[in-house]
């Protein structure tokens, strides 16, 4: 029986270390959506605890200085919480593009293997036929060896 060789199994291989590739930057952007999130929280938990040392604040003491840095640090806090909220949103960006780059390739991927399998069906079916047909050889020539 002869060998099974398909012919784009080079472009198979590509495709699936293409695959393995995008599955590696898919990962990556969702790790740095995590952090950016995490940042994101943290920024949120500081400016609770800025919220709850302004209402510590106005309680005890009317210190004016304080409360000017409380409402200082709120404010920077909000402009930081606003550019981290463009980072997780740049980051979800980034994963969702990763994603469809990742679909595509595997679309690719599922292509070139359905290719295979149908190359090797069609082998199968022409050594098949290939096998029939020296048996039948075979047979008649034995055939016509007992008959003469």
């Amino acid at each position: 029986m002869a060998k099974f060789r398909y012919r784009m199994q080079s472009i198979l291989d590509i495709k699936s270390k293409m695959e393995t590739q995008a599955k590696m930057e898919f990962g990556q952007a969702q790790s740095r959506l995590l952090e950016e999130q995490e940042k994101l929280e943290q920024l949120f938990q500081r400016k609770e605890a800025y919220l709850e040392e302004g209402r510590k604040l106005r309680l005890k003491s009317l210190k004016v200085q304080e409360l000017r840095d409380n409402e200082y640090a709120m404010a920077r806090i909000e402009e930081f919480i606003l550019a981290q909220q463009e980072n997780v949103q740049k980051a979800e960006d980034a994963v969702e593009a990763a994603r469809e780059k990742l679909k595509e390739v595997m679309m690719e991927r599922k292509t070139h293997e359905k290719l295979r399998e149908k190359a090797f069906e069609q082998f199968m079916k022409d050594e098949n036929a290939r096998e029939s047909k020296e048996v039948d050889e075979l047979t008649s020539y034995t055939y016509g060896q007992k008959r003469g």
